[in-house]
């Protein structure tokens, strides 16, 4: 379907490559109120979003020049959302959409105007991030702090402070004052001692992304004219995984929205909250709907799971809300025989060669990729793959850890960063000899980047002989794949040169301090000389950089967002969910998130080599329930 760039009357307007919506899914999609979305796992999140924007733009409703917001919790759902829409819209309307993470949103507006802070707040403008853990909390508590004032407690009163609670409650627990807490408690004093310490005291400042949150929530609440700026700016807000926002993100959306004409869309699923331990709110729906009045509105259908897998999906989301309605599959069954079962081996090692066997045969069967399937483990990937990595590759499969790391970024991550997809998608052009696709992909992100409107067709053609060129000197210059590690470094400094690094850097605000961009770029390098050695030709190294014929092994939380024909989760024991009996109903709610990947397929596998079953016997109870049977492997 031709995309078109003329307004489109609501009335006449129809949803864009897909064949319809449901009915809940229609009326958000053209509403004009604020609406709180449950949509559960396969209910097209991120479609109903994509053609809420491609309805807002095309018909006016988001009129020009005001544009669209779509904050999410993780960067591939930003990036995916922009994606779905720059395929459902004109290039003039897409470009309307401003799609990014939280952090990247706050960390903009710090950037840009963190220096109107009161001078108390006041970040350094070259400021660096941290990443501060439990570790470094308790040595500031117990060391680095030292003693509190007489009139304001004791150092036994410090002690008493508990680590988990220290960033949650006292640090970032709420908006931060102007002047300072008047009267502090001994846990206010101290983290007014770590703001201050991390702001002023060293020869740098450095901040964390939570703290980042709230001075950017502290600069729109004393600044009028930024916060009027973000308002004449927006009509409309997307909230992606509401689920897991936390208490930062969402005073953040309260200061800057609340009270305007802003039209806010929040879509997620309670049932999938897996991020409490990183200070999710409780239940930010509820929040949501009293503040803004939004009306709460459920998704019914599944698109992506097959009948019988979302009957025993319904069972778990029950264990995590009682009032759950089971959802209707829109999906036909593919398989033969059990949708999900439990295998019981003797030993990892035969639990690796009959999976890759397994795994071998279902590609066979059913003509899938290597990347139609995943193993999912609770954590330690890299224990698990040490074992099943030589059995996949044995079986002509191979296996690649994508939470497993590339210098200091992990695998999984490099991949969604921007600097790696364009490196990609210009080596691709320059050494590929069917580039069609490559070319458009190229043209449409960097001329973007470089801030040339799809309009101006004047610059496009100068900028499309830009490319050309460089897609021409880079195939003469690195005719083959790397050879060594220098070797790709420099043809990833030769491919940023072109896209332009001080572009990069100022689009992606989390480029631009701590060093985080050279750690991407050097990541990259080490990944591109990995992915070369012993391709044939650069096809197949940019192939191996992707992983597009490896299966992935991957972690339940870097699964989130994701799907597959089949998932095989490895070690459904004791020894994996060690932290199961201190919060359940996360734990359950990662159960629930692994299982609700597949399209076709469950496996749960088990070793008693690994662990006992008892301390998650809730978890095997909750699959008995579902019929689901266990089945002893020889």
């Amino acid at each position: 379907m031709a995309l078109l760039a003329r307004r489109v009357r609501p009335d006449d307007w129809k949803p864009i490559g897909v064949d319809a919506l449901e009915a809940n899914a229609m009326k958000v999609v053209v509403s004009t109120d604020n609406r709180s979305v449950i949509a559960g796992p396969g209910a097209g999140k991120t479609e109903l979003l994509a053609q809420r924007a491609a309805y807002l733009l095309q018909t006016g409703m988001a009129p020009p020049p005001r544009r669209i917001l779509a904050i999410s919790f993780k960067r591939d759902a930003a990036t995916n959302l922009a994606a779905r829409v720059r395929q459902r819209c004109h290039r003039s309307h897409a470009g309307r959409l401003d799609s990014m993470t939280f952090d990247a949103f706050a960390k903009g507006l710090v950037d840009r105007f963190g220096q109107a802070l009161p001078e108390r707040w006041r970040p350094r403008p070259d400021y660096e991030l941290m990443f501060p853990n439990d570790t470094a909390f308790r040595g500031f508590l117990f060391q680095d702090v030292g003693t509190p004032p007489k009139a304001i407690g004791s150092y036994a009163d410090l002690q008493a402070i508990s680590i988990k609670t220290f960033e949650r409650s006292l640090l970032v627990g709420s908006p931060l004052p102007v002047m300072g807490w008047p009267d502090p408690t001994v846990g206010q004093w101290a983290a007014d001692r770590f703001w201050q310490s991390s702001l002023h005291e060293g020869k740098k400042t450095f901040l964390s992304f939570s703290m980042i949150g709230r001075l950017a929530e502290l600069l729109l609440r004393v600044n009028p004219i930024a916060r009027e700026a973000l308002r004449l700016t927006y009509s409309h807000l997307f909230m992606d995984e509401f689920q897991d926002t936390t208490q930062i993100q969402y005073d953040l959306v309260r200061t800057i929205f609340l009270g305007t004409d802003a039209v806010i869309t929040a879509v997620g699923d309670n049932k999938q909250q897996i991020m409490r331990w990183a200070m999710a709110m409780d239940d930010p729906f509820s929040a949501f709907d009293a503040d803004f009045s939004g009306k709460r509105t459920p998704l019914y259908n599944n698109y992506r799971s097959s009948p019988e897998l979302v009957r025993i999906q319904h069972v778990l989301a029950q264990a995590l809300d009682a009032r759950a309605v089971e959802p209707v599959s829109k999906t036909a069954a593919t398989i033969a025989g059990e949708s999900c079962a439990i295998w019981d081996f003797s030993s990892p090692e035969i639990e690796a060669q009959r999976l890759a066997r397994f795994v071998a045969a279902e590609m066979k069967a059913h003509a899938l990729g290597p990347r139609d399937f995943v193993l999912l483990v609770r954590q330690k990937a890299v224990d698990y793959a040490a074992v099943l990595e030589p059995a996949f590759r044995a079986a002509g499969i191979p296996l690649r850890n994508e939470a497993g790391t590339v210098g200091a970024v992990m695998l999984q991550e490099l991949l969604a960063e921007e600097a790696s997809e364009l490196l990609v998608k210009v080596l691709r052009l320059a050494m590929t000899k069917r580039a069609g696709r490559h070319w458009t992909e190229c043209q449409e992100a960097l001329g973007a980047l470089r801030g040339i409107s799809p309009e101006d067709e004047a610059a496009q053609a100068i900028f499309a002989r830009e490319l050309d060129a460089e897609a021409t000197q880079l195939s003469a210059d690195h005719p083959e794949p790397p050879a060594s590690k220098a070797d790709a470094r420099t043809i990833v400094d030769d491919v940023l040169g072109f896209v332009g690094r001080e572009r990069l850097i100022a689009v992606h605000p989390a480029y631009a301090q701590g060093g985080w961009f050279e750690k991407v770029v050097e990541a990259a390098a080490v990944h591109l000389h990995g992915s070369s050695a012993g391709a044939a030709d650069w096809t197949e190294a940019l192939d191996t950089y992707e992983g597009l014929y490896a299966i992935p092994l991957m972690t339940i939380h870097k699964s989130k967002g994701l799907e597959y024909h089949s998932v095989i989760f490895v070690g459904l024991d004791d020894g994996a969910w060690w932290s199961f009996a201190g919060d359940q109903v996360e734990a359950t709610a990662g159960f629930f998130v692994a299982f609700t990947r597949a399209k076709q397929r469950v496996v749960f596998t088990y070793c008693a080599k690994r662990g006992a079953r008892t301390k998650i016997a809730t978890l095997y109870g909750l699959l008995s329930k579902a019929g689901v049977q266990t089945i002893q492997i020889a």
